[in-house]
Formats: structure tokens, C-alpha cells, sequence
């Protein structure tokens, strides 16, 4: 998988298990929802996301780039 759909996939699975936290446990939870969808908003605009600077130092490949 490049790095790129490991970060869609990483993204979906904290805002679902955020959500699904701030039902079983306590609202607050919904603080990691936006703090998840703040940071794909900046993303979008920078073209920057830290998530990807750690995919990167973890040996990961960007979508295209040859081994």
C-alpha cells in the first residue's frame, strides 16, 4: 500500500474510533474528530501533513515511485 492510502486509512480509523468513543465514554472525544479534520484542512491548503512525514521515516513510498 503507498503512502498516500495508509494516510486516507489512518485518517478514517481515527475519526470512526473517536466517534465511536465520544458515544460509549464521553463527548470530549470528539476533540481527536476535529483535531483529525483541522489537520486534513491545513493538508489541503499546505500541502503539508505531519502524518506523512512519519509514513516517510517509516520506509513508505509515495503512489508511482519505483523501489
Amino acid at each position: 500500500m503507498d503512502i498516500e492510502r495508509t494516510l486516507r486509512t489512518i485518517a478514517g480509523v481515527v475519526v470512526l474510533g473517536s466517534l465511536g468513543l465520544s458515544l460509549a465514554h464521553h463527548p470530549y472525544w470528539l476533540g481527536l474528530t476535529a483535531f483529525v479534520g483541522l489537520n486534513l484542512l491545513q493538508s489541503g491548503f499546505t500541502n503539508w501533513c505531519p502524518m506523512m512525514w512519519v509514513l516517510e521515516k517509516a520506509g513508505m513510498r509515495h503512489c508511482g515511485e519505483s523501489r
